[in-house]
């Protein structure tokens, strides 16, 4: 049984009206929802944003599709990625995931 379904079968506290609990039950769902779900999306939407500001040439990243590379050029909203020796491809700033050396210490992490 989980939290809502007891509190709905113990019923509203003397004094109470239906109305107002409902009410009160309404708002805690919100901040539950809040506090652990929308809160964290947020914090880590702005982390990789800040990530992607402080890329920096001949870093290690990895795009979004999978694909490993060296920076080469950083330009307003596009970057010159190195996958391969004089092998070069223009992606997107938004596509770029991660450092390499980050996603290679968590999966050794594992």
């Amino acid at each position: 049984m989980n939290v809502m379904t007891v509190l709905l079968q113990a019923g509203a506290p003397a004094g109470m009206g239906n109305g107002n609990f409902m009410w009160i039950l309404l708002i805690a769902m919100f901040a539950i929802m809040y506090f652990f779900m929308i809160r964290p999306q947020n914090k880590k939407q702005k982390e990789i944003a800040n990530f992607r500001k402080s890329l920096q040439v001949n870093q290690k990243v990895i795009t979004a599709g999978g694909v490993h590379g060296i920076i080469k050029e950083i330009n307003d909203s596009d970057i010159i990625l190195e996958i391969a020796s004089n092998v070069k491809i223009r992606i997107d700033k938004n596509s770029i995931f991660a450092a390499a050396a980050d996603a290679n210490s968590s999966q050794a992490a594992k």
